[in-house]
């Protein structure tokens, strides 16, 4: 692959879909400008797991150090961790937001008075605090069901998550939806909820799709705080944050939230649904490459790339 690449000819911009991805990017690049497309904080990908934090995290750090000074344009997916990468790397970070498409085929649907249908989409991994949505739904009683869409990843957690859903009437299993579907089937729903714990600078800044599968599905929002989520509900009205990320705090919250309540978190998804899709995006990006591709910028000199 590698030969292949360096030797498929001249390129016009080279994009580097990832931390991991800078090394063949810049030696298939040769004069022709690298966009850093970093995603996440790299640095912390996957530091809560201590293998990866003292095998694979030192090499991070070097890509990042070694690389990204030399880059014409780096992204990254929410303004907190763009200003993570300006402050560490001294590089101009601009945002793309990992958003969906704009679905303008879909409405807020009226919220039952007698129960408010709360969902969860994602992977069934531990760190997503899904036994905890569970207790919380159990907790709140018969006004509250909660469905949950679930991607299995390695570890079996998601069978953990089925059996205990079993002993609940009010908890729905579903198989995973394809990203494209998302919102049609989520839209069926009332309020999007997640909660996150904030161990790592990744998880503290994180804006995730799903926030974004929340809005174009007409939902309101109930997420675990963190600063770019707190900022959003702020700016748009589509939600509110939990005290923290426990059951307790999840039980609190939506014991405070009515039915008028929910109805206005949808209808603020609703009149949101462009400003928080990919559309704007899509719309920095292309500007970006357009720029590259015109007016490449003189990439600054950093450390030796090693061979």
């Amino acid at each position: 692959m590698l030969a292949e690449t360096l030797g498929s000819g001249a390129y016009d911009l080279v994009v580097a879909n990832d931390a991991r991805a800078l090394p063949l990017a810049f030696a298939a690049a040769g004069d022709s400008p690298v966009l850093a497309d970093m995603h996440e904080w790299a640095p912390e990908e996957r530091s809560t797991v201590l293998s990866w934090r003292l095998l694979v995290a030192p090499y991070m750090e070097h890509l990042c150090r070694a690389y990204l000074p030399r880059a014409a344009a780096v992204t990254s997916v929410s303004a907190g961790l763009a200003n993570l990468y300006r402050e560490r790397y001294g590089v101009e970070t601009e945002l793309v937001r990992n958003a969906a498409d704009l679905r303008t085929d879909l409405a807020p649907r009226p919220v039952d008075p007698d129960r408010i249908r709360l969902v969860h989409s994602g992977t069934a991994d531990p760190e997503r605090n899904i036994l905890e949505l569970i207790e919380a739904t159990d907790a709140l009683g018969d006004g509250f069901t909660l469905d949950l869409y679930l991607l299995e990843v390695p570890g079996g957690h998601l069978e953990v998550i089925r059996r205990r859903a079993a002993r609940s009437p009010r908890i729905t299993v579903h198989e995973p939806v394809p990203p494209e579907d998302l919102p049609t089937v989520l839209n069926r729903y009332d309020l999007g909820v997640f909660l996150y714990p904030l161990r790592t600078l990744s998880h503290r800044y994180h804006l995730p799709n799903k926030f974004f599968d929340f809005v174009q599905a007409r939902l309101g929002l109930v997420f675990s705080p963190a600063p770019e989520i707190d900022a959003y509900f702020e700016q748009y009205g589509v939600g509110v944050s939990t005290p923290d990320t426990t059951a307790e705090g999840l039980v609190a919250t939506l014991r405070g939230i009515d039915v008028a309540r929910v109805e206005e978190f949808k209808a603020a998804s609703d009149r949101s649904a462009r400003a928080l899709s990919s559309e704007p995006d899509r719309e920095r990006q292309s500007a970006l490459v357009a720029r590259l591709l015109v007016s490449p910028s003189e990439p600054v000199v950093g450390p030796p790339v090693p061979a």
